[in-house]
């Protein structure tokens, strides 16, 4: 077994100039005028906006007051209808209350909410709004109204469907509704409209047609290999299957269920499985996480709603279709992911948990096979050769090895920036409080009315004087919060007993009593080389650095160093007093304020002081920061075509999700391999079409800062 207990670390660790890192020389920051300058995030507006952004927003506008051919055909969109807390049932609920009536009957005029029939309307977006700028909080509706049932249930609305006029973000008509379904469904409706094409010109390319479907006729099916069973593992395996390829799934790590236990161990005994644990195995790091489904790429996008469904298809409740802000919690991934694996193995997918992926094999510059040993051997004495037609790299950004195998192959890496911080933990009723005032008695630790209160914050900070020495690193950096984790725990994500770093995690109920959100800072190659990192690792060996520093901190046993945010803002060492901790392997008062280059540290100190400004009670006596964030994405990208997701230096294979750059968290990581898979079916002839003629075009996650 691969099992190791860390031992007690030296109370130092050498800089790479051979020089003690601990401690920094530190000063007090008594006067935040002397400080750099912090503004504060925010959305642009008016004549705030980029030229682009306002011709882009000028032809939104044009084509939404278009005049209407049939007002009495199609869908029409009501958005933002907002409901009082007091007259709405609450967040579990998902149909057409009472008082979401009265806001479309005020929407579309009509003078008596209760003679409008609830059938007619759809819900398809609901959140909730709190903030302070709101007279009252309010649940905020987007509503389908289908006309023709309106008027066959209600046949007095039609001279009020006659006089609605378009308005944009308000009131907009689609005279066709969309339907996307998920990716099973669409996979299937393609085959068979693909079938009914060849049947007509006589099951001709290579294709055979069997009652309305297609399928591969050449020698053999093509092997395809998928190297980790993350979420854009996951589904490129799902599409590869779908469309009839020979797909072996390879996890290092283990499935959920011995992946859970040996999570276990590590929180009851500190023994670290070091290819199970909470960064590898199946379902990917995200699995033991808060499971949040939010992304950026597109909310309403065919390709995100076709992952959506598709979540929803293998056992994710139908309200993170409509959830403003979406999440599963790990208690509801694990099922989901053993109906996936089983949907996969009953489509002939091979999945070989407990096997690490060592090397390619690679002839004339093509990658004809990879080598393979079990991940519990750690010395790889038994090594073994598979042979594929193409390989599909899905590895997470935890998985460091594989990229020193990469450019040992001279495959192209390029540093990419990432951020680092520390992850801040209140009582999750203070958030409450901050964020509802009087309405917190409402949450009831995610049993209540309204959810559990989150927040997302960001500033960014720059120096007047622009001079910054370029040892000191860049001169204006962005500080966010990220992965928030309300009614959540703070996790240990370390891959190596010798280094220390942290995570977020909640259930879907969330119902723990502290709030958690790692603070981080943008950092870039300029910090890594300011550290005498340089090459396409850099960005590695910089988040090993300070991995091994709160290692050093913690003092061993897996134990975090965490200091009070109050003494973190004024630079002091309190040993007593320290407020309770979720994390449940131990913490130890430590200076983590002599953790990072002084440049880092500022940055997070003045982000916090603003951050309460935000947040007012946000530094309190009762929020403790725990040391050290560090993989907030990939420190590295692949470069890979944009259209056949091929890697450039590489032929046959195929970096993709967040491991390869190109994806921030769930649902962009899906999506990403769910267009890969396409692209290696179109490269073997499964799949005879782009896949942007199905879904459009994917949308690069790129840096996500939130």
């Amino acid at each position: 077994m691969s099992v190791l207990r860390p031992n007690l670390l030296p109370l130092s660790l050498p800089y790479p100039n051979g020089t003690s890192i601990l401690p920094y020389p530190t000063r007090r920051l008594p006067h935040f005028e002397t400080l750099p300058k912090i503004l504060c995030a925010a959305k642009r507006t008016g004549k705030q906006r980029y030229p682009s952004e306002k011709k882009k927003l000028k032809l939104k506008h044009k084509e939404a007051l278009t005049d209407v051919k049939n007002k009495f055909d199609g869908i029409w969109r009501l958005s933002k209808l907002a409901v009082s807390v007091q007259n709405d049932p609450g967040k579990d609920f998902l149909g057409v209350s009472d008082g979401l009536l009265q806001e479309i009957a005020k929407a579309i005029k009509f003078p008596v909410a209760s003679m409008l029939p609830p059938e007619a309307f759809s819900v398809i977006r609901k959140s909730f709004d709190a903030r302070k700028m709101l007279k009252e909080a309010k649940f905020v509706y987007t509503v389908d109204m289908d006309v023709s049932e309106l008027i066959n249930l209600e046949p007095r609305t039609i001279d009020f469907i006659s006089d609605l006029e378009p308005r944009v973000g308000l009131i907009e008509h689609m005279p066709l509704e969309r339907v996307s379904g998920d990716i099973i469904s669409i996979i299937q409706d393609c085959k068979k409209v693909e079938g009914e094409r060849l049947l007509k010109e006589g099951g001709a390319n290579g294709y055979s047609c069997n009652a309305g479907t297609y399928k591969y006729t050449g020698s053999r099916k093509p092997k395809i290999a998928v190297v980790g069973s993350g979420p854009s593992g996951l589904f490129a395996s799902l599409v590869l299957a779908e469309l009839g390829a020979d797909v072996t799934l390879i996890e290092r790590g283990q499935p959920v269920e011995q992946r859970g236990r040996d999570i276990g161990a590590l929180m009851v005994r500190r023994v670290l499985e070091l290819e199970s644990n909470f960064c590898f195995g199946e379902g990917g790091a995200g699995t033991w996480s808060d499971g949040k489904l939010v992304t950026r790429i597109g909310r309403n996008s065919d390709s995100v709603l076709a992952v959506m469904k598709t979540l929803v298809h293998f056992g994710a409740p139908g309200n993170i279709l409509i959830d403003g802000k979406p999440h599963l919690g790990t208690d509801r991934l694990v099922p989901l992911l053993r109906n996936l694996r089983q949907n996969l193995q009953g489509q002939g997918v091979s999945i070989k948990f407990g096997t690490r992926v060592d090397d390619l094999i690679i002839e004339d510059g093509h990658v004809v096979g990879v080598k393979v040993s079990d991940s519990r051997d750690q010395q790889k004495l038994d090594c073994h050769k598979l042979g594929f037609d193409a390989v599909i790299l899905a590895v997470g950004h935890s998985a460091r090895d594989i990229y020193h195998m990469l450019l040992s192959h001279d495959i192209d890496l390029i540093p990419k920036d990432f951020a680092v911080g520390l992850r801040i933990e209140h009582p999750q009723e203070l958030i409450n409080s901050v964020q509802y005032s009087s309405l917190s008695t409402e949450v009831h630790r995610g049993r209540g009315k309204i959810p559990v209160a989150d927040y997302k914050v960001a500033s960014y900070v720059s120096r007047e004087d622009g001079k910054t020495p370029s040892s000191s690193g860049p001169t204006s950096r962005s500080c966010y919060s990220f992965c928030m984790c309300p009614g959540g725990q703070v996790v240990l994500t370390s891959t190596d007993p010798s280094e220390l770093c942290i995570n977020g995690m909640s259930f879907s109920r969330r119902a723990s009593k502290w709030a958690n959100a790692a603070l981080v800072v943008t950092v870039s190659t300029q910090d890594f080389n300011s550290l005498d990192f340089h090459g396409p690792l850099a960005g590695i060996d910089f988040q090993r650095e300070f991995e091994r520093r709160a290692a050093v901190m913690g003092g061993g046993d897996f134990v975090v160093p965490v200091q009070t945010v109050t003494d973190f803002l004024d630079g002091k060492f309190s040993v007593t007093s320290l407020p309770p901790s979720s994390y449940r392997l131990g913490v130890k008062a430590a200076k983590l304020h002599e953790l990072f280059p002084m440049h880092i540290t500022d940055a997070l100190r003045h982000s916090v002081s603003v951050f309460d400004k935000e947040l007012p009670g946000f530094i309190s006596n009762e929020a403790l920061l725990h040391g050290v964030e560090t993989r907030t994405s990939s420190p590295i990208q692949i470069p890979r075509s944009s259209d056949t997701y091929e890697s450039l230096s590489l032929k046959g294979l195929y970096p993709v999700g967040e491991g390869a750059g190109y994806a921030g968290g769930i649902v962009s990581a899906a999506v990403d391999g769910m267009h890969a898979g396409f692209a290696v079916a179109k490269r073997f002839g499964l799949f005879l079409d782009g896949i942007e003629s199905v879904l459009g075009k994917a949308q690069g996650a790129g840096f996500a800062k939130y």
